[in-house]
């Protein structure tokens, strides 16, 4: 079910909003009962199999490793239990009908099960674990959580006592991610799918045009569904880490990791790299190794999105920008210019590789994604898909927000941010706007992983 459909927004989201008020009165163990039974019905029904096997074997595997005594033995079993949630996804990935949001359960479940090292618990009782996993704002598309963003928050019996104020915060936040997937994310598409269907007939400034598009689309279709997330959590008390940061606006490939998909980057760092590159050191205590751990790092990114040649090359194609980044913060230790001619030089930069990268993403081959780009760097004399000077409009004002307005939490921090009817007139008012923008078969981008 996506968030941006007429089903979530005026029936399932306000039964579950007003169920989880009137559970809230028999304490929190009734409000966090219902949000499970609220998860696993937003849930497709034929995959309630597939989510009570991972639980079930993964709540015992956590008691498993919370019961093993010494530090090696406690990492053989977190190995098997890592390698079982990997193949589990592995094994979901090759049926027909793949159930939605498997590679987020499955690192959640990880990311869960490695906490447990040390008797970690979790807060909230025995249902804090089923809760932390199947919580449906990020049930489907994240953001990854971990025991450390949750466990305070649901062991607080404040958590689950209703509140106005949330409700607002969370509905404006709400809002804002919508208005981003249906005005600026969802009208783009009619300009990338036919260039990515032929891209070998595009001339030069229509090959930009597409790969430019493109870049929005998954920028505004991530970063609205980033803040519907949040918002809809904080409308049930609960406060989700932030997963998206202005990432067109990093000076760095570095940064750039640092601001989009930030719970996926974070878990990868805390349970691939570091590990990797700690052992790397004790072996051999060379920097020049480490690139060893980041290339391995980028490939399971890479490869986390799905098993194919064109996600293959964009962990590669990521890995070189990064080792290239870090070779050359080495070599000059003195800094970086903070003049606006070097800054806007940097985010320039970055975010040519950015999209060059993006291209490669979204290609279904890679024949497509080399044809794309080919035609970014005039190879093709092909005219089709011209798009003329509405079209170019579009994708300035675009490039305006996306490089010179605040994000959503820039702009709810600003002066202390607090509802007014001011507030509740212009919402009202977008609010219509994008419910009335609501239609087709228009799903997020990270619903397919």
């Amino acid at each position: 079910m996506s968030f941006a459909s007429y089903g979530f927004l005026f029936v399932f989201l306000p039964v579950a909003v007003g169920g989880f008020r009137v559970a809230a009165r028999f304490g929190p163990g009734a409000a966090m009962g219902w949000l499970i039974a609220c998860s696993v019905a937003f849930y497709p029904v034929v995959h309630w199999p597939v989510l009570a096997v991972s639980l079930g074997a993964n709540a015992l595997l956590g008691r498993w490793v919370r019961a093993t005594e010494g530090r090696s033995a406690q990492q053989w079993v977190l190995a098997f239990g890592v390698a079982l949630n990997l193949g589990g996804m592995a094994l979901g990935r090759s049926v027909a009908a793949v159930p939605p949001g498997i590679s987020f359960i499955a690192f959640t479940q990880i990311g869960w099960l490695l906490d447990q090292r040390g008797g970690g618990g979790m807060g909230g009782g025995r249902l804090g674990y089923p809760l932390l996993v199947l919580f449906f704002p990020h049930l489907i598309a994240g953001p990854i959580l971990r025991l450390r963003d949750v466990e305070g928050q649901f062991a607080d019996r404040a958590t689950w006592r209703p509140r106005g104020e949330n409700l607002m915060v969370g509905g404006v936040i709400l809002l804002i991610g919508l208005l981003k997937k249906t005005l600026l994310a969802n009208p783009l598409g009619a300009i990338v799918t036919p260039a990515f269907d032929d891209p070998g007939a595009l001339g030069l400034l229509p090959a930009w045009g597409a790969a430019l598009a493109w870049s929005f689309q998954l920028y505004f279709d991530f970063s609205g569904y980033s803040d519907m997330v949040i918002g809809v959590a904080r409308m049930f008390g609960v406060v989700l880490p932030v997963n998206f940061a202005s990432p067109y606006k990093a000076q760095s490939i570095v940064e750039y990791w640092q601001r989009w998909h930030m719970t996926l980057t974070q878990f990868l760092v805390s349970a691939v790299f570091n590990p990797m590159a700690m052992a790397t050191m004790r072996w051999r205590r060379s920097k020049v190794l480490l690139l060893g751990p980041l290339v391995a790092t980028m490939v399971l990114a890479g490869l986390w999105h799905g098993v194919s040649l064109p996600y293959l090359a964009f962990g590669l194609l990521h890995a070189a920008f990064l080792a290239i980044n870090h070779i050359w913060r080495a070599l000059r230790p003195g800094g970086r210019g903070q003049d606006r001619f070097s800054v806007v030089g940097r985010v320039v930069l970055t975010y040519l590789c950015v999209l060059v990268g993006s291209v490669v993403f979204r290609a279904p081959t890679l024949d497509v994604a080399g044809a794309l780009l080919g035609g970014m760097i005039g190879l093709h004399a092909g005219g089709a898909y011209v798009h003329g000077a509405l079209h170019a409009l579009w994708l300035a004002g675009l490039g305006g927000i996306v490089w010179f307005m605040p994000n959503t939490q820039q702009i709810l921090a600003h002066e202390g941010w607090r509802p007014s009817w001011s507030w509740a007139v212009a919402a009202g008012c977008a609010a219509t706007l994008g419910i009335l923008s609501l239609g087709g078969t228009h799903e997020f981008v990270y619903f397919q992983f």
